[in-house]
């Protein structure tokens, strides 16, 4: 929830930024404490495929300090637990032992097609059970978020899609 995804002057503007946050919004009440903000950052020195990366994007080549990796205001008063990482998926030692007391990962964020789909993959396969919230997640656009969705849904039952409703109801 960072405001290089919120912000529409970005190259990385996430056009449903604002549906997302609507539900990551109704859902943080019910997680409380154990909520973990993730904040994707550029590395200092990219290495192997990531330097082609950042060069696609140089814009990007910022430290972890830049106001474009921020969380954005709403977000960052209520983040006691933040994870950086300089890749898309965010499966780190430090989530894995926050998932651990429940074994459960509730996925939102963005986007869909890129850092969900990446974080929940990997947590999948180490073991949690994986909730990937849909109308709390939003991609690149629409029918990229649409297929990371279904894509996701084929790792049944490591992997569900679920709604706010839903698992607020559960």
């Amino acid at each position: 929830m960072q405001h290089v995804f919120a912000d529409p002057a970005s190259p990385w503007a996430t056009p449903r930024f604002t549906e997302a946050a609507a539900g990551v919004r109704r859902l943080l009440p019910a997680f409380g404490a154990r909520v973990t903000f993730t904040r994707f950052v550029a590395p200092e020195q990219p290495t192997g495929a990531w330097r082609a990366y950042y060069d696609q994007w140089p814009f990007a080549r910022q430290p972890p300090d830049a106001p474009l990796w921020h969380l954005t205001d709403e977000f960052a008063t209520l983040a006691h637990d933040v994870l950086d990482a300089p890749t898309f998926g965010k499966w780190t030692p430090h989530l894995a032992a926050r998932v651990a007391q429940e074994g459960r990962l509730v996925l939102t964020g963005v986007s869909t097609d890129c850092c969900v789909l990446s974080t929940a993959l990997a947590a999948a396969d180490a073991g949690a059970e994986v909730l990937v919230v849909a109308d709390a997640c939003a991609g690149a656009d629409d029918d990229s978020h649409d297929k990371a969705l279904q894509i996701m849904d084929l790792y049944r039952p490591l992997v569900r899609v679920t709604r706010v409703a839903e698992l607020l109801r559960a």
